[in-house]
């Protein structure tokens, strides 16, 4: 992404109880995790640098963009679930119509919760219990993939225009694709009539214009 530098992140060792390294992103492999796991969230502190390239991601949008930026709570409405606890909530919307706004939800867990465009939602880390086992800088790297894939304008939705039809969506750049589909009965009727009203005719949402130097 010209322009955006990723904030220097530290590198911190965890312990598990005997004194050994714990490592995160690979601690199951070939065994599963233990059936406690499931109920432990362990060194949450770990999480933190998502706060960090949140805000450092968010800086560089509004200042590269054409954008209008509103900060305030309540914007954390436009993810598709209740959020409880929100630390901060930054939604910020291209001045162009045929691009895809972002809102950035960052919560005390820490975590991220982001929302692209229309409809689609992502959470950074989904669970972040210990059977999870989340590599940190993996999430990191998919928030910041799914950012520039934004805009770039290599970001679709779609939506069938029957009520029991289906909604789709495609993140696709020069490095990966992520897709996926899920029925409109699903979502909550008002999200989807405000999608109908927003998407662009094709589906695709545009690249996001550069601030005028």
């Amino acid at each position: 992404m010209i322009g955006y530098q990723r904030p220097a992140l530290p590198e911190t060792t965890y312990l598990d109880e005997t004194g050994a390294p714990i490592p995160y992103g690979s601690r199951w492999r070939g065994e599963g995790p233990p059936e406690g796991a499931y109920s432990r969230t362990g060194d949450l502190d770990r999480f933190s640098p998502l706060h960090t390239v949140a805000g450092a991601l968010i800086d560089w949008l509004i200042a590269t963009f054409d954008v209008t930026v509103d900060r305030d709570e309540t914007v954390a409405a436009d993810v598709g679930w209740h959020i409880d606890d929100v630390e901060s909530a930054v939604r910020i919307t291209p001045r162009d119509a045929l691009a895809a706004p972002l809102t950035f939800i960052l919560t005390p867990f820490p975590g991220v919760a982001l929302h692209l465009g229309a409809l689609f939602d992502a959470a950074f880390p989904v669970c972040g219990c210990d059977a999870c086992d989340d590599d940190v800088l993996w999430l990191v790297d998919q928030l910041e993939w799914m950012v520039r894939t934004v805009v770039a304008g290599g970001f679709s939705e779609l939506l069938d225009a029957e009520a029991e039809g289906s909604f789709e969506y495609t993140l696709e750049n020069d490095t990966g694709m992520q897709s996926g589909r899920r029925s409109i009965g699903d979502l909550a009727t008002e999200r989807v009539e405000a999608a109908r009203r927003i998407l662009p005719p094709s589906g695709r949402w545009g690249a996001w214009h550069r601030r005028e130097v």
